[in-house]
């Protein structure tokens, strides 16, 4: 059985997805303790747990001691991961995304496509965004041998969430192929989504996307970017995504949710100004990217290897799990190896 301290490294909800679903992937027994203990609410919140059931869901695992507040639970994995079709709802305004990050490396390995619908929230701090995740992991997924889409059905701002995003997985076979993004190359383009939700008479969606637009203009990068007004959420809200793809195959983003007292050329600058530090620091993944593709690294088989924008709790975090279930992992100032662990379905 793995042992991991929650509290370890960044302590955060990462901890949880990612050792489940390492678990999963590598059929060992999990024993999770100290859950997240230095947030407002230790313990796991509602969408940590709809995330540990949806795996458990797939592999046929036993969990115990999973529930909203629990600081401490097992996993204990069952068979192959199976595909089909499945429904997650976490019942709150808590990130649909990461719940569907979570489950992803399992999908990506799974004995038949999956496709889930997941109901939550869809745009918030320090979560990803539907987009970015559907045009910026998503794409780097395809070439390492896995086919991942994201559609956004429904948005959902907190804190009513009820937004409704798709994933849909053709499994690798037989294995994710490792990954070498060397050089970040010249900007071929960037695109992106600036979404509102019954907000037209402030015309949110066109100033977030001006703002960003001009942004981007001021260092020489011509940005195309799709207004959306949507009327199907339950409240008003707003979210803006970028992201840019080189001449090398990278795809680097950068996105930001609404929220009341932030404006629309707050959220259109900030957006801007994130890719453009990005870029500039020669990386050739986003400094969220970074962390988000340990994970798939380690399932690879080979040798994982791209350079960061910069250090981050979350991409030591990931480094530091990748180490406790036997992957080997480098840094070397802002580059980062993963030699995988070749795992298969």
């Amino acid at each position: 059985m793995i042992e991991i301290d929650g509290g370890g490294q960044s302590g955060s909800g990462t901890i949880v997805r990612f050792a489940v679903a390492f678990s999963a992937l590598s059929r060992r027994p999990l024993h999770l303790v100290n859950a997240r203990p230095g947030r407002k609410r230790p313990g796991l919140r509602p969408q940590h747990v709809a995330a540990v059931r949806a795996c458990a869901e797939l592999c046929g695992a036993r969990p115990e001691g999973v529930r909203v507040d629990s600081r401490e639970f097992s996993f204990r994995p069952g068979g192959p991961i199976r595909g089909g079709r499945y429904e997650w709802d976490i019942g709150t305004a808590g990130s649909a995304p990461m719940l569907a990050l979570g489950v992803l490396p399992l999908a990506c390995l799974a004995e038949s496509p999956l496709s889930a619908r997941i109901t939550g929230g869809m745009f918030q701090d320090f979560a990803p965004s539907p987009f970015r995740l559907g045009h910026v992991l998503a794409p780097l997924l395809r070439r390492m041998g896995a086919s991942v889409e994201f559609e956004l059905v429904r948005p959902g701002y907190v804190p009513a969430g009820v937004g409704i995003v798709e994933l849909r997985v053709r499994p690798a076979a037989p294995r994710l192929a490792a990954l070498e993004l060397i050089d970040q190359g010249s900007v071929q383009a960037v695109r992106g989504i600036a979404l509102a939700s019954h907000l037209s008479e402030r015309r949110v969606s066109e100033r977030m996307a001006r703002a960003c637009e001009e942004g981007l203009a001021a260092e020489g990068l011509c940005c195309s970017i799709e207004r959306r007004e949507d009327t199907t959420a339950p409240q008003r809200g707003a979210a803006l995504a970028i992201w840019a793809e080189t001449s090398t195959g990278c795809r680097l983003g950068s996105d930001c949710a609404g929220e009341p007292r932030r404006s629309s050329e707050a959220i259109g600058r900030r957006v801007a100004g994130a890719l453009v530090e990005d870029l500039a620091s020669g990386a050739t993944v986003d400094r969220h990217l970074a962390d988000q593709l340990v994970l798939f690294a380690c399932m690879a088989g080979g040798r994982t290897r791209y350079r960061v924008p910069a250090d981050s709790d979350h991409l030591r975090t990931n480094l530091w799990l990748a180490e406790r279930f036997g992957a080997r992992t480098n840094r070397d100032g802002s580059w980062v190896d993963v030699a995988g662990l070749d795992l298969r379905p």
